[in-house]
């Protein structure tokens, strides 16, 4: 899925190397151990089939104004599941969780203002923009949950 264009056009811009999707999964890994939270798979019920990732993290990410530990939640699909669903569910998933394991209530999101897709999803999860700013170069859309 991280090697496909469509899946990181909006995340990154580019597709990850084999060595890069290792990273990230061994990253993820650490997540639950040292914060308690993390990502998930997203599967589609009838058949098991993999459609993605969601959840949560802190990545101490360089950026005006600072997201205050707040947990970031994100989401990401493979192509086929795009446009049925499975983000506005899951995404709701997690925050369900988050609400009944986590003090914190706030949670947040960054979202590429070129991705309405993805805005949807947050604003149908009663996430609302708070800021602008720029992350690694681009333009990016800050969105908070209280």
């Amino acid at each position: 899925m991280w090697a496909d264009p469509l899946v990181t056009r909006y995340i990154g811009g580019k597709p990850l190397s084999k060595e890069e999707v290792w990273a990230r999964l061994l990253r993820a890994a650490g997540l639950w151990s040292l914060l308690g939270y993390g990502y998930w798979v997203v599967r589609e019920r009838e058949t098991g089939r993999f459609a993605g990732e969601v959840g949560m993290a802190d990545f101490h990410r360089d950026l005006v104004p600072a997201l205050d530990g707040a947990p970031e939640v994100g989401w990401i699909l493979a192509p086929w599941a795009h446009g049925r669903g499975f983000a506005t569910e899951a995404v709701r998933a997690v925050l369900d969780w988050s609400d009944k394991h986590l003090e914190q209530r706030r949670t947040v999101c960054l979202i590429a203002p070129e991705n309405p897709a993805s805005i949807r999803v947050a604003e149908k999860n009663g996430f609302r923009e708070y800021a602008r700013s720029t992350y690694k170069g681009e333009d990016t859309i800050l969105f908070e949950r209280k």
